[in-house]
């Protein structure tokens, strides 16, 4: 048993000097960053489902590092304080070792896999949100302003954010995108397809109101936040955009639904009655752009 206790405690010696590597050369390279220290940058698209991303990866190394560590070092103490109480009985010591071996490692498996399929949703959704911001890159050459994932206030004082907004001369239209996987199909449905009658989504798999729902708060939030700000209404069209599905609209409603490449048309198409004049769209851009510049190093 001397050997093993030699083992566990030379692995927490060698994962103790690990970290403390890490945290040093990364606080050197900050040090050594060429950009001043208040730099902030414009959020990209999905910016908080990267932030999400990043934690979730740190969350999955540590926890893949525990994972490989932390059962053998139950293990061992276990078999260790076995050992020392009944000396004379190997085979319990085995059970126990077993048994400290099994428990953690099972859970942390579990814990492992449950983390990876939060990283996996969250990469879909991120992804979804790039696939939108490309769709309305062109948008750019017509004098819209396009922002992205622009911080907000949500109910309860939690965070929330606006996936995209697009300021034109047609007024602003806040964009929000679901990204969701094709499932099981009900009788008389497309697995590609969303139908749309102005009240209600009809999935392949079911009926819900949740996307409209919140598309519909996160415009009375930007309209409410604009006209704090500067004093006067602004009109904010709500659209709610599914990637990678193709849309049946059946009614219209408050909330526009729309594929991404549907976008550009139907927000350049309501440019015939302008509602904004150039200053304007400069102001109510310069709102927003101070609102999501806080991407620093």
């Amino acid at each position: 048993m001397n050997g093993l206790s030699f083992i566990s405690g030379y692995c927490l010696l060698f994962v103790s000097v690990c970290l403390v590597a890490v945290m040093l050369r990364q606080r050197g390279r900050q040090d050594r960053a060429p950009f001043p220290e208040n730099t902030r940058l414009l959020r990209g698209p999905g910016e908080s489902l990267r932030r999400k991303l990043t934690k979730l990866d740190e969350s999955l190394d540590t926890l893949l590092a525990a994972s490989c560590l932390l059962p053998l070092l139950l293990s061992g103490g276990t078999a260790f304080f076995v050992n020392s109480l009944v000396p004379s009985s190997p085979w319990l010591t085995l059970m126990a070792a077993a048994l400290a071996l099994g428990l953690p490692a099972t859970y942390l498996v579990k814990s492992v896999l449950s983390l990876l399929d939060r990283r996996r949703n969250t990469a879909l959704g991120y992804f979804g949100e790039l696939a939108v911001a490309e769709a309305l890159d062109p948008l750019k050459a017509t004098g819209h302003r396009v922002f992205h994932d622009i911080p907000g206030d949500g109910a309860d004082g939690k965070s929330s954010n606006l996936d995209h907004v697009v300021v034109g001369p047609a007024g602003v239209f806040a964009i929000e995108t679901k990204t969701r996987r094709k499932g099981r199909t009900r009788t008389g449905f497309m697995a590609h397809e969303i139908i749309f009658d102005g009240r209600t989504l009809s999935y392949p798999w079911g009926d819900d109101t949740y996307g409209l729902e919140q598309a519909r708060r996160q415009t009375e939030w930007l309209a409410s936040f604009l006209h704090r700000q500067l004093g006067r209404n602004v009109p904010v069209s709500a659209l709610l955009v599914f990637p990678g599905w193709f849309i049946i609209r059946k009614g219209q409603g408050a909330v526009n639904v729309l594929s991404p490449r549907e976008l550009p048309g139907a927000i350049e198409s309501s440019n015939t009655a302008p509602a904004l004049d150039p200053a304007a769209i400069d102001l109510i851009s310069r709102q927003l752009e101070a609102r999501c510049r806080d991407v620093e190093l």
